[in-house]
């Protein structure tokens, strides 16, 4: 295995935070907005999450989404970085079953040859998308082949990072490029390190995988809350040191959207809520305005997905936004928290970003 150090993978609590503050982003697209815009959201986010001394940024991968425009965390990830210099990016992730091993090793093999030293790669085992999307991205029918196939197709795009297939393996002679081959190539100099590999999951199945193989895990608190804890305890009991990791390390997604006042925070996180109602029943579209959501009427039983939604969605004021931060990673033990601001407008999301470093005493870097 190419290097990697446990310190590309754990990050440093900074300002008052107990652990470190990371940033999820899906560009997510409002009402009378253009991916254009959300994209600009995106690298204005991204340079203040550097700035103010957030640890890392990663993209989501979704298809088919109007309301979501991370379709390519790649492209994505290679304007970020154009744009950053040194706040560590990734994906949040690719989701394996829906690429070739070969062409993810060679997407962040090039990531990681345009930002050295910042190039996560989170991996997860979900299409990301609905059914019949995913079979068109996979051109196959067989839509649970890709997941019940994900750890050989991990084992696979390992070796292709680490270009080390063994003698007589049918791919021992195929090379990622940029990667690691081009150090041994005749006057080759290349660097040793390739991206630190993530699992990403929202139950137990990556956890345990993860825990097994010795890799960090990311789970997706902000949309499976209540399977939170028992699958960090699975991770960390499953965990077995490795050259990556000699002891476990979590962090989990969470929903976090920090106002000026409550009552505003409550408005900006109803019309993300509304949208999750649309995309549930089948409805998917542009993120609505809070004006829309504030007006929209409700049945009774969106009521009560929009209430439950909700109650894990921390929100309000930046310190009532800090106190709910630090009991959650009381609560669940997360050694990172990736906070994910879904809101109609790019201002909300700059403003909570914002507003949250300032209740950690975030220093501009």
């Amino acid at each position: 295995m190419d290097e990697i150090r446990g310190d590309e993978i754990r990050g440093k609590a900074e300002g008052a935070a107990t652990v470190p503050l990371s940033v999820l982003d899906l560009v997510t697209v409002g009402q009378g907005r253009t991916a254009t815009q959300a994209l600009r959201t995106s690298v204005e986010i991204a340079r203040l999450a550097e700035r103010r001394g957030f640890h890392r940024y990663w993209v989501a991968e979704h298809h088919s989404m109007p309301g979501v425009a991370s379709s390519s965390p790649a492209v994505i990830l290679a304007h970020l970085a154009a744009h950053t210099e040194r706040i560590r990016l990734g994906s949040g992730g690719v989701m394996l079953p829906n690429h070739a091993p070969l062409v993810i090793a060679e997407q962040f093999g090039t990531l990681e040859a345009m930002a050295p030293g910042r190039i996560d790669l989170g991996l997860g085992r979900a299409p990301g998308t609905d059914g019949a999307t995913a079979a068109a991205l996979r051109r196959a029918d067989q839509l649970n082949e890709g997941a019940d196939d994900f750890p050989q197709q991990l084992a696979e795009l390992t070796r292709f990072l680490d270009d080390d297939f063994p003698d007589g393996h049918p791919y021992a002679r195929i090379h990622a490029v940029p990667g690691p081959v081009q150090a041994t190539a005749e006057g080759g100099v290349q660097s040793p390190a390739r991206p630190p590999v993530w699992l990403l999951g929202s139950s137990g199945f990556s956890a345990r995988l993860a825990g097994v193989l010795g890799l960090p895990f990311a789970f997706a608190h902000h949309f499976s809350a209540q399977n939170t804890i028992p699958a960090l305890d699975l991770y960390r009991e499953s965990f077995r040191p490795s050259a990556v990791l000699d002891a476990p390390y979590a962090l989990i997604g969470v929903s976090a959207l920090a106002a000026d006042d409550e009552r505003e925070a409550r408005r900006q996180v109803l019309s993300g809520a509304l949208s999750m109602v649309r995309l549930r029943t089948g409805r998917p579209g542009l993120v609505p305005t809070p004006e829309e959501a504030e007006a929209y009427a409700f049945s009774p039983m969106e009521r009560e997905f929009v209430d439950n939604w909700l109650t894990n969605i921390v929100h309000g004021t930046p310190d009532e936004v800090r106190s709910g931060l630090d009991g959650l990673a009381k609560r669940t033990g997360a050694d990172e928290l990736m906070i994910t601001a879904n809101a109609h407008g790019g201002e909300a999301r700059l403003r909570s970003y914002e507003l949250i470093a300032d209740a950690y005493g975030l220093p501009p870097v």
